[in-house]
């Protein structure tokens, strides 16, 4: 009758040390010696550094060690803080404040403790704190979840800022400001979801006279979206210099984009090719979402001809379509992160939205006009992320300038 519980005894005693191996296993695999030197010697030295680098390290000479080391900790400590968010901050301040709550109701007192002035022989009785048991491993723990959490927070904004930098190159790569060229003007603005984006846009001089437009949204987010979209810039650019027909322009770059990028990466774009000299339009449309087209008459027209996106079939064909602009006649190109922006309900702002704002603001200069459109959309958004990456690029043939009296 004793062999059952006795039996269940026995598995609870081999699963409890099933549990404690799977433990073991899973915060020690791949674990090395070389990483545990690296991370007290390399690792708290990177972030040290990265912390104090605007400390004058000669205001320590001269300080005692003691002194110099605590100051040094203060100042690591300090700077680390001020490193978080606000609200972020604000969290750590209270977990510190419980922390230092919890340690004194730990505290039972002061005690006497033998010191041994001879070995064996003479001891001394000298105060002491006491704590109540494992008060000293919750501290080491505290100490090195604190250690942990620094070194990820120096990890990361030392990422932060290398993204940083490469956000102010990848902007600087796009047009940063009107284009005007013989009664046409274009301009584009961008707001990436992340630090660095995939969206691309450009405002090209074409030789024979002609404004060369394109507006581009990379396949996925952040760092690889940001260098494909750097490569298709620099493509498009070495392209439209050997005075080419839209159709081979688009044709030749596909089977770039295809050769040079990833099977799982893909372009959609959008170029238009503007002869100021006859006023026609001609454009291709690569699986980019359709621009719209307001002319001065107040009807909208979306641009849908074109092909598939770049990048999928190296032998992808695209067919051009032309149209003529009138004076007034607005262009404004955009991405799916525009349309697709959802409110926290859920709700996308779509392009009903976008055709009221443009219906709104289709007299502002350009400028005003993606400010416009880009802000709507982020009010729209509210508290919720912003998923995608926000482009716009608008380009308008100016009214005849009336003669001077």
């Amino acid at each position: 009758m004793d062999r059952g519980p006795r039996a269940l005894r026995i598995l609870d005693v081999m699963d409890t040390d099933r549990r404690e191996d799977d433990f073991f296993e899973v915060y020690t695999k791949d674990l090395t010696g070389e990483d545990v030197q690296r991370l007290f010697t390399r690792d708290a030295r990177d972030a040290y550094r990265f912390f104090t680098r605007h400390i004058d390290e000669g205001a320590f000479a001269g300080l005692p060690p003691l002194q110099r080391f605590t100051l040094r900790a203060r100042l690591v400590f300090l700077a680390f803080t001020l490193k978080l968010s606000p609200a972020r901050r604000a969290l750590f301040g209270i977990a510190l404040v419980a922390t230092v709550v919890g340690l004194i109701e730990l505290f039972e007192g002061i005690g006497l403790v033998r010191v041994p002035v001879v070995p064996f022989l003479v001891s001394v009785p000298l105060p002491s704190l006491v704590w109540s048991d494992g008060t000293g491993w919750l501290a080491i723990g505290f100490a090195l979840v604190n250690l942990l959490v620094l070194l990820e927070v120096a990890d990361r904004l030392s990422l932060k800022n290398d993204l940083e930098v490469a956000r102010e190159i990848q902007l600087a790569m796009l047009p940063q400001k009107i284009h005007a060229i013989r009664g046409l003007e274009a301009a584009g603005r961008t707001r990436p979801a992340n630090t660095v984006g995939g969206d691309c846009y450009d405002i090209l001089r074409l030789p024979e006279g002609r404004l060369l437009l394109m507006l581009g949204d990379v396949s996925g987010k952040g760092s690889p979206a940001a260098l494909l979209m750097a490569l298709a810039i620099a493509m498009l650019r070495t392209l439209a210099a050997e005075n080419l027909t839209l159709v081979g322009l688009m044709e030749r770059l596909n089977r770039l984009v295809y050769e040079q990028t990833p099977g799982s990466r893909f372009i959609t774009m959008f170029v238009a090719a503007i002869d100021p000299a006859t006023w026609t339009l001609t454009y291709i449309n690569a699986g980019q979402t359709p621009p719209l087209l307001r002319r001065q008459a107040g009807t909208i027209e979306a641009l849908t001809t074109g092909g598939i996106a770049l990048g999928m079939f190296d032998r992808a064909t695209y067919e051009a379509a032309e149209l003529t602009l009138d004076p007034g006649d607005l262009l404004v190109a955009y991405s799916d992160g525009v349309t697709e922006a959802e409110s926290p309900a859920g709700v996308p702002f779509d392009e009903i939205g976008l055709r009221h704002l443009i219906e709104t603001h289709h007299a502002d200069g350009l400028d005003d006009l993606g400010e416009a459109i880009v802000a709507a959309v982020v009010a729209h958004a509210d508290s919720a992320r912003l998923a995608d990456d926000l482009t716009v690029l608008a380009a308008r043939r100016l009214p005849p300038v009336p003669p001077a009296v």
